[in-house]
């Protein structure tokens, strides 16, 4: 993750999730494995077992058996029906690290399926915080607020929210997803059956777009950063770290003339290791080392360089939450080592290492297919790192389902009040609305006053 190379995390228990692989994958339609394809999957699992030998950043490997673990692997493998069934056993042995930026991509198909809603942890529960319009979800009662107790049959919790989202948004994915959900103010849950959407892409899939497609998520442009004014106090809303460094420069003319600044980071996923130095250089009047890299080569650390006469004087409060990872969790944590800010929010993912992709080819390099593997632990000025672990904020500021259903921002309103100004919690839920776009890609917009 030096420059180019990424802070971000893709995203129960490791036990269960190996009970999927007895699911009917709907997407695509799979026939019996033939001999030639059962080979190709095994030689998939064995180039896949070389990369974590070669470049996982701990030789040790968490204490894991590797050879043991890879073995058990390739007689799952030949023991399974379909191919679908032999990417969930690959995907299982990554997952049993526990590392957040080690995973499989599977070859990706020409179809996928849009669910129809999106939810984050806030807190210990997991909370519906959009849902498509005119989808199935939405036509059999689904609300923002719905608290999910149940996705197709595990628990979602802080941990593992992030694997059940990669298994069956990828890795298994489901023509019905059964979700059990409790309404706020209510007291009995509600069962639903989901019809999922079922898209073609329209491209095709190439060596050159393979990981493009998986990371295009992480890229944001300009005009889905909102920015707006409380008096003397400025508000950016930066959504990833997924923009050059000169945009990150471009941005400082929104609030370089305010007396203090929110930077919303909740839902940040991370990005750019030199977009976060940019950042950081526009923060602090001193140069610093920001962190460094651990792992079996030798990393660059991470420099905030001060840009001097460019650097942002005012005060500071930084919003994160659960799905604030990787370099946003490594700012708001260097805002609060160094003292330069307030922290407002949920305790951060804990998603904080270094990973680069590896890409391989099959089948007369015409099925593509890699791994996000982790290269670096990331170490703060403190000695620590915070993998696992997370940001504490300063002032721990949590939406409830009631809050959420309402449309209330509690942590944005804390944030203003904080620096001095007056925002009510439902005044800062009416700032934003959630938009779908025609790929079904989800972003925050400026809310329409109503006349």
């Amino acid at each position: 993750m030096m420059n180019k190379t990424i802070l971000r995390t893709s995203r129960i228990t490791i036990a269960t999730i190996a009970l999927l692989v007895f699911f009917n994958t709907f997407v695509p339609a799979q026939r019996k494995m033939d001999r030639i394809e059962r080979q190709q999957m095994q030689t998939m699992l064995s180039t896949l077992k070389g990369a974590i030998e070669d470049k996982y950043y701990d030789p040790g490997y968490h204490g894991i058996k590797l050879d043991a673990r890879f073995e058990a692997a390739r007689q799952r493998i030949d023991e399974v029906d379909t191919s679908a069934q032999a990417w969930l056993v690959i995907g299982q042995v990554f997952l049993d690290f526990n590392d957040s930026h080690l995973f499989y991509r599977s070859p990706l198909t020409n179809i996928d399926v849009e669910y129809g809603y999106r939810a984050k942890m806030m807190g210990d529960k997991c909370i519906v915080t959009t849902v498509m319009p005119k989808s199935d979800a939405a036509k059999q009662g689904l609300k923002e607020g719905d608290q999910l107790l149940s996705i197709h049959g595990f628990r979602p919790n802080r941990r593992d929210h992030w694997k059940i989202n990669y298994v069956f948004g990828g890795l298994n994915k489901q023509g019905i997803l059964n979700l059990i959900v409790l309404r706020p103010g209510e007291e009995k849950p509600k069962t639903l059956a989901i019809k999922a959407k079922v898209k073609k892409r329209s491209v095709v899939i190439t060596e050159d777009n393979f990981h493009m497609l998986f990371d295009s998520s992480g890229e944001v442009g300009l005009d889905f950063i909102l920015s707006t004014r409380f008096g003397s106090i400025a508000y950016l809303k930066l959504p990833s770290f997924g923009i050059s460094p000169s945009d990150i420069s471009s941005l400082k003319g929104k609030f370089d003339d305010a007396d203090s600044l929110v930077l919303d980071l909740r839902g940040n996923g991370g990005g750019r290791v030199d977009s976060l130095e940019r950042l950081s250089g526009h923060m602090f009047d001193e140069d610093f080392v920001i962190a460094t890299p651990k792992g079996r080569e030798e990393f660059d650390p991470m420099k905030s360089e001060s840009r001097g006469g460019d650097v942002f004087k005012g005060k500071l409060v930084v919003l994160i939450d659960h799905d604030s990872a990787s370099a946003s969790e490594i700012f708001a944590r260097t805002v609060q080592l160094k003292k330069r800010g307030f922290v407002i929010g949920d305790v951060s993912a804990g998603a904080v290492m270094m990973s680069r992709n590896y890409q391989y080819t099959l089948g007369n390099d015409s099925i593509f297919y890699g791994a996000s593997i982790t290269v670096a632990d990331v170490i703060m000025p403190d000695g620590k790192s915070i993998e696992h672990i997370g940001v504490i904020p300063d002032q721990s500021v949590i939406p409830s389902p009631s809050d959420v259903a309402k449309n209330l921002d509690p942590a944005l309103s804390a944030a203003v009040r904080y620096l001095g100004g007056d925002l009510s919690a439902n005044a800062a839920g009416a700032m934003f609305d959630y938009e779908w776009d025609r790929y079904d890609r989800v972003h925050l917009k400026t809310a329409k006053k109503k006349k």
